[in-house]
């Protein structure tokens, strides 16, 4: 299933400009329902779930059963713990967790207890300016909310500037061909990237999809499953009036196959 999929979006994507989702079955959409709705999760992963849909993000993404999947930039682990009960114990998780967040002594038991709940997880840390998964090891992967945590530099956060270009290649190298990349991130309006996300932690949605393609990725759907039309995208994300509500655009990436 996976290998005829992958392969079918993939030509979609270099054939035709329109970018069209895969509607999920309603089996497959039972599956990501049952994940998100696992009894173990913690109340504060699931309050955040009526903003975030996770099992209408992961449907028209396309997780499967048995895949390795990456959870870019972690933070608590909330993508990682419902993926690993979409991709069962024939699959697995990556957690990538920059090694300058979360340590804590709360935050490491935090993370015990995850592991725990979910073998399938395993939370991997390196510098946040260093990130490189092994060659062609993923079939998934998913950014919340981070990608433009890449173009921002904090000595208080300890994120020194980062290159993405340098970033995106290490994660097209890290992905399979075929291998599926779902970026979601808060809408924002600007042609000084850095500036942008230095203010307000937004980032213009051409500028994700530019550094993607340059790549090399293949943009093969967008969805407006998170949009608010109501933020006016001048507010910083944290800004109360706002925050958790923030118009953000979903967008679906694949590596295509070698000779595509």
């Amino acid at each position: 299933m996976r290998t005829t999929f992958l392969a079918l979006t993939a030509t979609i994507a270099l054939s035709s400009t329109a970018l069209v989702a895969t509607a999920a079955s309603a089996a497959e959409q039972a599956v990501y329902s049952a994940a998100v709705a696992a009894s173990d999760r913690p109340t504060e992963a699931s309050e955040l779930d009526e903003s975030r849909k996770p099992a209408e993000v992961l449907a028209f993404l396309g997780l499967e059963s048995g895949m390795t999947a990456a959870d870019l930039l972690t933070g608590t682990g909330y993508w990682a713990e419902i993926m690993a009960h979409v991709v069962g114990s024939q699959g697995a998780v990556i957690a990538y967790q920059p090694s300058q967040f979360y340590t804590d002594d709360d935050s490491k038991a935090a993370w015990s207890k995850l592991e725990a709940r979910v073998p399938e997880v395993s939370e991997s840390r390196y510098p946040f300016d260093e990130f490189a998964p092994p060659a062609e090891s993923l079939d998934f992967a998913i950014i919340n909310l981070s990608y433009h945590d890449i173009y921002w530099t904090s000595e208080r956060f300890k994120i020194p500037t980062t290159d993405p270009v340098a970033y995106v290649d290490a994660l097209y190298k890290g992905m399979k061909p075929g291998g599926i990349v779902g970026v979601i991130d808060h809408v924002g309006e600007g042609s000084d990237t850095r500036e942008l996300v230095d203010n307000l932690h937004r980032i213009d949605p051409t500028v994700v999809k530019a550094d993607f393609e340059r790549a090399g990725f293949v943009l093969v759907g967008e969805s407006d499953i998170l949009a608010n039309p109501e933020d006016d995208h001048t507010k910083l994300v944290f800004d109360p009036s706002i925050r958790g509500k923030t118009d953000r655009f979903l967008m679906k990436f694949v590596k295509a196959d070698a000779g595509d």
